[in-house]
């Protein structure tokens, strides 16, 4: 990404320090991205604080929020298997609160390949007082390790309830899972609310609210680097990723009336640099516009083959598309086909 595309919607005046200092984190989590591509190189992980009490690990997979204070510290999602132990000791140079909840947003390798290591390197939350907090300066295996929380579908994925060979091995797997459209926390002096958004980037998706620091972590539902993955094999939809990312602006909120001023909604993508209310906005009516085009060349007759011939992502294909890769430009005009048609 440009350094011209990081600047252009902070030109004005009210600029403050804080600001100027998390723009420059943007920069260091532009540059990570590349590396993010190879989870198992031995890259160093950046850690962009973006409030007194919470985090951002990226380098890692996807992106891992942490969120610590006086109780212990919870993490929304654990990153790849290859970096957790990396992961642990960029966690240890912030806070030596005990990891208590490791909070899954999806079933994706990158997001929950650490749960077992990083899980292990905590403590329960139900055994808090029966050993110091500086325990977790230790190596940390022991019999309380922290609870892993998903939606009930992220753990029929990561067991293979259905009778296959689990991908993952028992300590990786959510100890805790609901199958509400909510779920809430109350930790650190301030609540945490869990969103399940069924059919979305896939069918076990999650956002996550921090009301008192004001940040909600997306998972894969945004992917500030690419057209959104929607994983029609695993249950997601067009309409559902918009009707998530909905959700994600009902969440947030922009520093009115000093538009301008430093302030607003922090938004953690799954990849990617961190976004506002706004960036959230931009993203959705993109999504939105694709999803339309694709809609009304569907209605004229056009074939799939016809309707990648015609570009219809062309005028966002700058800042989203890839022509080769894990998700190109054609794989999500395929989804949004797919999606809008339920043809394979």
């Amino acid at each position: 990404m440009a350094l011209s595309s990081i600047f252009k919607r902070w030109k004005q005046p009210a600029i403050g320090v804080g600001m100027i200092a998390l723009i420059f984190g943007f920069v260091l989590w532009c540059s990570t991205q590349a590396a993010q591509a190879q989870p198992n190189a031995n890259q160093e992980l950046d850690v962009l604080r973006v409030r007194p009490n919470f985090y951002v690990i990226a380098g890692a997979g996807g992106n891992i929020a942490v969120e610590t204070g006086p109780e212990g510290t919870i993490l929304v999602n654990a990153g790849t298997a290859e970096a957790a132990e990396r992961v642990v000791a960029a966690i240890k140079k912030v806070t030596d609160q005990p990891i208590r909840y490791i909070i899954d947003t999806s079933a994706d390798r990158d997001f929950v390949g650490g749960n077992a290591v990083l899980s292990k390197a905590g403590r329960n939350i139900m055994a808090a007082g029966t050993e110091p907090l500086s325990e977790f300066e230790r190596d940390a295996t022991n019999g309380y390790p922290a609870t892993i929380v998903s939606t009930e579908q992220i753990l029929v994925r990561m067991s293979a309830s259905d009778g296959q060979k689990a991908p993952y091995p028992s300590e990786a797997w959510p100890q805790e899972t609901f199958p509400e459209r909510r779920k809430d926390y109350y930790m650190n002096h301030e609540g945490i609310q869990i969103y399940r958004e069924p059919a979305a980037h896939s069918d076990s998706d999650s956002i996550v609210l921090f009301r008192g620091s004001d940040v909600v972590v997306t998972g894969d539902i945004i992917e500030a680097n690419r057209f959104p993955v929607i994983d029609i094999a695993r249950g997601g939809s067009i309409q559902g990723e918009i009707e998530a990312l909905n959700q994600i602006i009902d969440l947030s909120f922009r520093p009115m009336p000093f538009v301008f001023a430093e302030g607003g909604t922090y938004v953690v993508p799954g990849h990617g640099r961190i976004y506002d209310r706004q960036d959230v906005v931009e993203y959705r009516d993109m999504v939105v516009t694709i999803r339309d085009i694709i809609q009304d060349m569907i209605q004229r007759g056009m074939t799939l083959p016809q309707i990648k011939e015609a570009s219809p992502a062309k005028a966002y294909e700058r800042g989203y598309g890839a022509k080769t890769g894990s998700w190109t430009t054609d794989n999500f005009v395929e989804a949004v086909y797919q999606g809008l048609t339920g043809k394979k």
